[in-house]
């Protein structure tokens, strides 16, 4: 009988900020040994959930955002082992309704 081996469980080191004009949250995360088929991303409009594994590890966290941003523009990369992504700030008046005014 093989004994399975316990994966070890990481918050993986998240780098984020915004740009100077303030127009983008931008989020780097380094996911050593991580395919690219195995992470797990999901952003909200005020948080953000990551999640990736290697044979030995896994990598998961949940953040909090800053600033309320439009989570279906997200544009996300990996490359070499760092997962980069960009999300623009939302727009205070995107979900802004008009009222008619009697």
């Amino acid at each position: 009988m093989t004994e399975e081996k316990e994966k070890i469980i990481l918050s993986p080191d998240v780098c984020a900020w915004a740009d100077d004009d303030h127009d983008t949250y931008r989020i780097e995360i380094p996911l050593p040994g991580v395919e690219k088929d195995s992470i797990k991303l999901k952003i909200h409009e005020n948080s953000f959930f990551i999640k990736g594994e290697t044979e030995s590890t896994i990598y998961v966290g949940s953040y909090a955002i800053c600033c309320p941003v439009s989570a279906e523009k997200t544009k996300a990369t990996y490359k070499n082992g760092l997962l980069k992504v960009e999300v623009p700030f939302k727009d205070p008046m995107e979900d802004a309704v008009d009222v008619i005014i009697e």
